[in-house]
């Protein structure tokens, strides 16, 4: 193959990615980790 084919392909291979669907990351918060009430022996 010559130079300029290679070059073509090569180019042909970056456009065809720079146009692929991007899909969005989606990021999920997890809920805040609460520690379990503790018992104080206030109610006997």
């Amino acid at each position: 193959m010559s130079k300029s084919t290679v070059v073509f392909a090569l180019c042909m291979v970056a456009f065809v990615a720079a146009c692929a669907k991007k899909e969005e990351t989606v990021y999920v918060e997890q809920p805040a980790v609460t520690a379990e009430p503790v018992y104080t022996g206030k109610y006997k």
